[in-house]
């Protein structure tokens, strides 16, 4: 498949005037925000990143760790340092544990749906040690979350899925299964069918992805926001690099910078400059909710572990109590059928201004139902909705990022698409990514095979794909 990278149907730039979320209200102060907006862009750097959330800086912090010097790097963000999907999120750092496992393995076959679990166990793992090792003030938090099964069709599907995973050779030795009773005990929804509890997480994505971004700048990347990327075109003939391959003209409102690198860190962006993938990645918005809980939800009694309230694999509401303050980030499902056919197409944009009442007033109703105590009526001024906000998530055709060398642009690179899910996937599609650039091989990565993004994985997409699990 050939790349047209000036024409074809694309996603577009994010609108350049956002909504703000609960995280960045919350780190306002940062000091390299709106770093270099006015400044023009250099005109050479050997490595240009396109797009300055997780998966932007930590490729940034990687190349750099690798032996990249930092003053060779250059980042382009089309808004506000890390304004993107990463800032926007619903706090979770949350695998998973064998849910997926039975449409992975329709979609990508038995063996790659095993890897993609299993991946998402390490991708947890590394982000506790990484936040760790460096000190990160992310408000990262080590726990447990619970899938609780608010029907007994979804129940059944879960068994199966956690059945077949175990069958076909996962490891399930982290996860605890309740049934009944147990399951309304240890969860405190009465509504609970059934529910499975592992390890997982939650933290302040701003802060983790801010960290990184400052890490970089502090060494001597040079970081320019609002300076979205507009094109990559090929070098005027003749000017490539020693080894023979060209050079790209990054274009900028601000000026054109010529690279022998360019890594597209764009997610759900990624066909405005790739225009080629704009079948197979789709930008949808997503919404999630600040929630200040009642006395019977705040200190000892706050809720210890992080959980996905679901009636369906794509009708569920996400819930993470920040143990930092106390509260509550509520997430909205990607498929309800509770809200009405407008709400539900207003889901299929690229436009994060503002959020949607309707879906709001649903996740918090659904929210009291599950809390009574958190009901409007039973609340003091002070409680209850604090702040709502959408971002833009990057939806691919079969439920897995593309990561790797463009084959047909040589010298561009791709970590995007992450379906919503980017803290179960990012901190090891960026380091791979990273590790490819510097001359690694993707057995030296150990990443899923389906996740590479290949002429052979794009032709079989076009095609379609049975299901999905996002």
């Amino acid at each position: 498949m050939e790349y047209n990278q000036e024409s074809g149907k694309a996603s577009g730039l994010p609108v350049p005037d956002p909504c703000l979320s609960f995280w960045q209200q919350t780190t306002r102060s940062f000091p390299y925000l709106n770093i270099n907006k006015d400044e023009p862009v250099p005109a050479e750097s050997k490595y240009v990143v396109i797009g300055s959330g997780i998966s932007g800086a930590l490729t940034t912090f990687e190349l750099i760790q690798g032996g990249v010097p930092p003053e060779d790097v250059v980042i382009f963000e089309a808004r506000e340092a890390a304004s993107g999907a990463s800032s926007r999120n619903a706090g979770h750092v949350r695998p998973d544990a064998f849910r997926g496992f039975q449409v992975y393995k329709e979609v990508h076959g038995t063996e790659q749906a095993l890897k993609i679990i299993a991946n998402e166990r390490l991708v947890f793992e590394r982000i506790g040690a990484f936040v760790a090792s460096h000190k990160v003030p992310c408000d990262f938090h080590a726990g447990t979350t619970f899938d609780v099964c608010l029907t007994r069709e979804f129940a059944d599907f879960n068994a199966r899925s956690l059945r077949e995973y175990r069958e076909a050779g996962g490891d399930v030795s982290h996860v605890r299964f309740y049934d009944g009773e147990a399951a309304r005990r240890a969860t405190r929804v009465d509504q609970a069918v059934a529910a499975y509890e592992w390890p997982a997480g939650s933290s302040h994505p701003a802060k983790l992805a801010q960290w990184l971004l400052a890490r970089c700048v502090e060494r001597g990347v040079r970081l320019y926001t609002h300076c979205p990327a507009t094109s990559v075109t090929k070098s005027e003939a003749g000017a490539s690099t020693a080894d023979g391959k060209p050079l790209w003209q990054v274009s900028t409102p601000r000026g054109t910078t010529q690279a022998q690198v360019v890594v597209h860190c764009t997610n759900a962006f990624a066909p405005h400059l790739l225009p080629a993938l704009a079948e197979f990645v789709t930008p949808n918005r997503a919404q999630a909710h600040a929630f200040v809980p009642p006395a019977s939800l705040s200190g000892g009694d706050r809720l210890k572990s992080t959980m996905s309230l679901r009636h369906a694999l794509k009708h569920f509401y996400s819930v993470a109590q920040r143990p930092a303050d106390g509260v509550v980030v509520l997430g909205a499902p990607r498929q309800n059928p509770q809200v009405s056919a407008a709400a539900r197409a207003g889901a299929l944009s690229a436009d994060d201004r503002a959020f949607d009442k309707e879906v709001c007033d649903d996740a918090v109703a659904h929210f009291e139902q599950c809390f009574p105590a958190c009901r409007a009526d039973r609340l003091r001024h002070g409680e209850g909705l604090l702040h709502a906000w959408s971002g833009v998530i990057g939806m691919t055709t079969d439920s897995v990022p593309f990561v790797g060398r463009i084959e047909s642009l040589p010298g561009q690179w791709i970590c995007a698409g992450f379906n919503g899910h980017g803290m179960a996937r990012i901190f090891t599609c960026a380091p791979g990514v990273a590790k490819l650039i510097l001359g690694g091989t993707w057995e030296d990565i150990g990443l899923p095979e389906c996740f590479e993004i290949t002429e052979e994985r794009l032709e079989k997409l076009k095609h379609g794909v049975s299901r999905s699990v996002f």
